[in-house]
């Protein structure tokens, strides 16, 4: 019997054999919630809000701004992302582009340190820079060490000699060369220490005794017996305060002394206090002393000058708000003013900062809140109370948190395993491992029943449950349904991306027959 053609190709493209794709789809909506486009990528990522990377199939790309293929990246991950610099890594190490999608380093180097437009590469104990404005690789050759700096030079080091090759210094060998937050690096020859400019001119000769770098562009300095307070400055460096008089300088704190006695507490470019009778200056945050006298008085000193004058002879105080400031006396702590009079006395093992009116203390164990005015509100109950904002603390028991109201009570009834303060005022709030968020007055917003939330602008949440993520609005509106693997908000263009549930691609492909319509062995 003699099959009909038809009948016989239909036999031959239906026996057949069954492959799966591991294609994964990404879905694309405009700000309407309505879908644009789909793409075949294993991952969609941001790194910026013009920065998009697509991968399949283990090769990276950097995206169109119609997220199509635009330039291959070469590599099977992203290394580092510093704007405007894209680092990438593959099997035989870390190369570099530029975000427009320009190549400037292959993938073959063990690091790279980036600067808006230089690259340093090594590989082993070999360096190359990359220079930007003439599009060049240099190699620098064999190196113990080379970086840039904050302000983009070039360090390097041979031994014990250092040098700055991309400057006016050229090849100039220096027996220190030392960064710093400032904008200068501090240099030593055998004639002395000097600073140096970006562009490699000296702003002061190097022919101070010694220098040490203070804060931002302010030097600390001792030559021929006097010691120097020096300012940096792109053409010549300032001389801002010297003295014969001793001067230190430890962590920050710098202290004049006359006649061996402590006479001036300094600032980078001169006298920040000068008065008779210090005995003690410690430094407990940036621009801020607690300073003792020898009458026992406790004082606290701010960059403009006194915030609690020295008038109590008080243990300790701490930077304070609302005009209200920690002290404590013989172990106990209250509140002092700028005039150094106690406000509410001392009687608390802890307290912490005003915000509201409202302080926490802690007495007997446990935490509880006074008024600015020393009035206690209610029973302290509490392991741990946060300073309130928008009306609102949150408050640690014993079973878990509770969001307090400015009288002190709880506006949950049941604990909850945590409370965290978001955006707008919101709060995020978790029970048993299931998510939901509270508005700003403390109302449910978002019911509990969420594995994970994301608030990543107003009106657009994204949430997970079950495994599958989607979107909803402020009010609990879905505006994309609980029915995607990941939801990426690609707000610079107002577009949404979903990765869709993996489901495997079932692609048929023919078996080979012979002429006869047979499988062939």
């Amino acid at each position: 019997m003699k099959l009909h053609l038809s009948v016989l190709k239909f036999f031959i493209f239906t026996v057949c054999t069954v492959t799966i794709s591991k294609a994964q789809t990404w879905e694309v909506y405009d700000d309407e919630y309505k879908l644009k486009a789909r793409l075949l990528y294993d991952e969609v990522e941001l790194l910026s809000e013009t920065v998009r990377i697509g991968k399949k199939d283990s090769i990276l790309s950097l995206l169109s701004s119609d997220l199509k293929p635009a330039v291959s990246l070469q590599g099977t991950e992203i290394y580092q992302y510093l704007a405007p610099w894209i680092l990438v890594k593959g099997p035989n190490g870390i190369g570099a582009f530029h975000e427009y999608g320009q190549q400037v380093l292959p993938l073959e180097y063990d690091g790279i340190e980036t600067y808006f437009n230089l690259l340093l590469a090594r590989k082993g104990n070999n360096y190359w820079i990359f220079e930007r404005g003439s599009g060049k690789t240099t190699s620098l050759g064999r190196l113990d060490e080379a970086k840039l700096t904050k302000t983009g030079m070039l360090i390097t080091r041979i031994g014990n000699e250092y040098f700055i090759p991309l400057s006016k210094a050229g090849q100039k060998s220096f027996q220190l060369l030392e960064d710093s937050e400032g904008d200068f690096l501090l240099a030593k020859e055998s004639t002395g220490f000097g600073l140096i400019n970006r562009e490699g001119d000296y702003v002061m000769d190097p022919v101070v005794d010694e220098l040490r770098h203070n804060r931002g562009n302010f030097y600390f300095g001792y030559d021929e017996n006097q010691f120097l307070l020096i300012e940096g400055n792109d053409i010549k460096a300032n001389v801002r305060y010297n003295s014969f008089h001793k001067i230190t300088l430890e962590n920050g704190l710098m202290l004049e002394y006359i006649h061996g006695k402590l006479r001036r507490v300094m600032e980078e470019d001169g006298i920040l206090l000068d008065a008779v009778g210090m005995e003690e200056v410690n430094r407990i945050d940036d621009n801020l002393y607690t300073i003792r006298f020898r009458d026992g008085n406790l004082g606290l000193l701010g960059k403009g000058g006194w915030l609690v004058r020295p008038n109590a002879p008080v243990d300790k105080i701490w930077m304070g708000s609302d005009g209200l400031f920690p002290a404590s006396k013989d172990g106990d702590l209250g509140f002092i003013n700028s005039l150094g009079e106690w406000v509410i006395e001392p009687q608390f093992e802890e307290v912490g900062k005003f915000s509201e009116s409202l302080s926490s203390y802690k007495k007997s164990g446990k935490w509880g809140l006074v008024k600015s005015n020393g009035e206690l509100v209610g029973m302290p109950s509490w392991d741990e109370i946060k300073p309130f904002s928008n009306g609102f603390s949150i408050a640690k028991a014993s079973n878990g948190f509770y969001l307090l109201n400015s009288s002190g009570s709880a506006v949950n009834q049941e604990s909850l395993d945590q409370i965290s303060r978001i955006n707008d005022g919101y709060f995020i709030i978790e029970k048993d491992g299931k998510v939901g968020i509270l508005d700003a007055t403390g109302k449910e917003l978002i019911p509990m029943e969420f594995e994970t939330i994301q608030r990543a602008k107003r009106d657009q949440i994204i949430v997970a449950k079950d495994g599958k993520v989607g979107l909803i609005s402020d009010q609990g509106e879905i505006l994309l349904p609980l029915a995607f693997e990941n939801i990426i908000l690609d707000t610079d263009s107002n577009r949404i991306l979903t990765k869709n549930l993996y489901e495997p691609v079932v692609v048929v492909e023919p078996e080979p027959l012979d002429k006869k319509g047979r499988k062939r062995n």
